[in-house]
């Protein structure tokens, strides 16, 4: 008996990640109320800044409509040029729904890992490291910048696969919304069963953390199998040093936004060898250029061990 199709509750020309995560948001600041009432009664409002807060929900909000209006004119054309040229139909019901799921969070790892390894993906992902607490609106620290890096591109090959682009970007919502629930300092460790299989709160503390055992650990989004996989689990032992080594000192939203760009850009175009000049964009963030000295355009603080 052929089981229900799940994609046809799906329209295709809906960016449904955005719907989903526009839908959730009353849910996700309801869990915030919470969260700072626990923290202050047991004394540890050092997790809540009210700057810093209402950096995160400023940049929240520009990238959910940034991210719409996006998927319009560039992201959705994409998918749906690359699924019109499929190898496969690959059915959509209740016996591959969690298969296609693994199989998104898969290149989420991926997306997530390149994010901190490739300078041109780490100046769209920056804004959300550049926090120095950790609380749920941290999850809510999202960057304009996204869809102009080509983020997406990593889920491109699940539409080439078969899969049809609303189910794809249905699942990345659902697993962003699960994130937003593992930015907090208010809960500890989960059972171990729990923690050996899916992302917890303490694995993605660790993953803020620019200690040098956390920087670049525990990229998974609602699964944590993939950094046991390959090689980038790291256990929290400690209470984490939240932020990024080169520590952005502004809570302007257009400076969170752009900052890493800019300075990318500028080293990009200081003189020197083109070849050495263009491995700005593909190296890590930390790369130094010989001979080049990094520009910092706004005032930044060196918190590197």
């Amino acid at each position: 008996m052929e089981l229900p199709a799940i994609a046809t509750l799906l329209p295709a020309h809906i960016e449904w990640r955005q719907l989903f995560l526009i839908g959730m948001v009353p849910i996700f600041l309801l869990a915030f109320l919470m969260e700072v009432h626990v923290l202050r009664r047991r004394g540890q409002q050092r997790s809540i800044h009210p700057k810093e807060v209402l950096a995160n929900l400023s940049l929240g909000g520009s990238y959910l409509g940034f991210e719409a209006l996006m998927f319009l004119l560039v992201t959705g054309v994409v998918f749906d040029w690359a699924y019109g040229l499929r190898a496969f139909d690959i059915p959509v019901n209740a016996a591959t729904a969690v298969p296609i799921f693994i199989a998104v969070e898969f290149c989420f790892y991926w997306f997530h890992r390149a994010s901190h390894r490739v300078r041109w993906f780490w100046t769209a992902h920056v804004p959300h490291h550049s926090g120095e607490v950790m609380n749920f609106t941290t999850a809510m620290r999202q960057s304009l910048l996204n869809a102009f890096v080509c983020s997406w591109v990593f889920y491109l090959p699940l539409a080439f696969l078969g899969i049809p682009p609303a189910v794809i970007f249905f699942c990345l919502s659902v697993s962003l919304a699960y994130q937003y629930f593992i930015h907090t300092e208010s809960v500890g460790k989960l059972p171990a069963w729990f923690e050996y299989v899916f992302n917890t709160p303490s694995h993605h503390r660790a993953h803020h953390g620019r200690d040098a055992q956390y920087i670049d650990r525990n990229f998974g989004g609602v699964l944590i199998v993939f950094d046991r996989l390959f090689g980038s689990f790291a256990e929290e032992t400690h209470r984490p040093d939240f932020g990024i080594p080169q520590q952005i000192r502004s809570y302007n939203f257009l400076v969170l936004n752009i900052h890493e760009l800019v300075d990318m850009l500028r080293d990009v175009l200081a003189p020197g060898p083109i070849s050495q000049r263009l491995r700005h964009l593909v190296m890590p963030p930390e790369w130094r250029r010989p001979g080049h000295t990094p520009i910092r355009t706004w005032t930044v603080e060196d918190k590197s061990a």
